[in-house]
């Protein structure tokens, strides 16, 4: 058994010790074995422990038999723990203050490896912040092949990026907020377990925890702590994702931002961050990888497109009208071929997911064959 690891583990348990004040006391102490041997008279000196902190630490064994039941689960599950006192551990989270002393993660993914990039926003993500979220990806995997997305595992954004990620061959992170024995929201399950095989499921969170509202604060620090970058696609001026984004902010990471419409709820956190100068404003992939001065490859991943014939009458005049501009918006289109946007905007995605076509920001659309 990882005896160091152990009293690691311990110290997590116990509450009213965070992060910033476990590493003080490892500090003090010498390491996190020292910190339960330790008399409690003693421990009560140590700044912000106290009377009550340093009776629940000395009190060592039901927390240390939580510890040996979650190492045996580990190694029973195959999981990876990173300790922040070990070289394994993200370099990125361990110049973060705040970033947890233990973390947990269900993977292959070496964390240490790679261009780290978070996509986060809204969970209510319109059609618009979809076609953004999927579009930048895509690119992104076509000039700079060591990308990784991080994201939330939440609805919205944060599953298009997965999910995204995954049909692009992409490493790709979830950053949970409850232990690795579930999986929330469930029906995101089946992703989840194909990211496991390209990517990795991470937490702070020892198993059994639930996924409890603070814990999604506190996981977003995760997220912006693990990355290079934060792109926040929609978020209402009171969106979850503004956290991510201070966060960011805090750790000297870039934080980039798409905007949206005036007036749209859903891209008021947006607008707001490129408005306060806290995000950068971005509209592709390419600003991006300016702003990061990123060297782009110099090969693309090419998707083969599927045989013209192999599409429906309907398709095929989209595509032709497409082919004899350089590109249309939607309304456009709909004018030219005057079928109902809703069919039309459906006919759309079909082609852009069978490598036909391309949406750009805007609903401007541009045939890429």
């Amino acid at each position: 058994m990882n005896e160091s690891l152990r009293y690691q583990i311990g110290l997590t348990l116990i509450k009213g010790i965070g992060p910033i004040l476990a590493k003080n006391l490892i500090a003090y102490l010498g390491d996190a074995e020292a910190v339960f041997r330790e008399k409690r008279q003693n421990l009560e000196k140590i700044p912000g422990i106290g009377e009550i902190l340093a009776q629940v630490i000395v009190s060592q064994s039901d927390l240390l038999k939580r510890a040996d039941k979650e190492l045996e689960y580990i190694a029973r599950q195959g999981f990876t723990v990173y300790s922040y006192t070990e070289k394994e551990y993200p370099f990125r989270l361990k110049e973060c203050a705040d970033a947890p002393i233990v973390l947990y993660s269900n993977g292959t993914i070496n964390l240490n490896k790679g261009r780290f990039i978070a996509f986060v926003g809204t969970r209510n993500i319109t059609d618009y912040g979809r076609t953004i979220c999927e579009t930048m990806i895509e690119e992104l995997s076509q000039q700079i092949p060591d990308i990784i997305i991080v994201s939330g595992l939440a609805y919205g954004v944060d599953i298009t990026a997965h999910k995204t990620a995954l049909k692009h061959q992409l490493p790709t992170i979830g950053v949970v907020a409850h232990g690795l024995d579930r999986i929330y929201p469930s029906t995101h399950t089946s992703t989840a377990q194909k990211m496991v095989h390209q990517g990795a499921i991470v937490t702070e969170y020892p198993t059994g925890t639930d996924p409890d509202k603070p814990n999604f604060v506190q996981r977003n620090r995760i997220i912006a702590g693990l990355c290079d970058a934060t792109v926040i696609i929609e978020s209402a001026a009171r969106g979850g994702s503004l956290l991510t984004a201070d966060a960011a902010n805090q750790y000297n990471r870039e934080v980039f931002a798409v905007p949206g419409r005036v007036g749209d709820v859903r891209s008021g956190g947006c607008n707001d961050l490129i408005r306060q100068n806290k995000a950068a404003l971005v509209e592709s992939a390419g600003d991006i990888i300016r702003a990061m001065g990123w060297q782009p490859s110099g090969t693309k991943k090419v998707i083969q497109p599927l045989l013209f014939n192999e599409l429906s009458d309907d398709e095929q005049a989209i595509l032709t009208l497409l082919r004899q501009n350089d590109s249309l918006q939607i309304n456009q289109l709909t004018l030219k071929l005057k079928v109902p946007v809703e069919k039309l905007f459906s006919l759309l995605i079909e082609l852009e997911f069978k490598g036909y076509v391309r949406c750009l920001p805007g609903s401007v659309y541009k045939s890429i064959t």
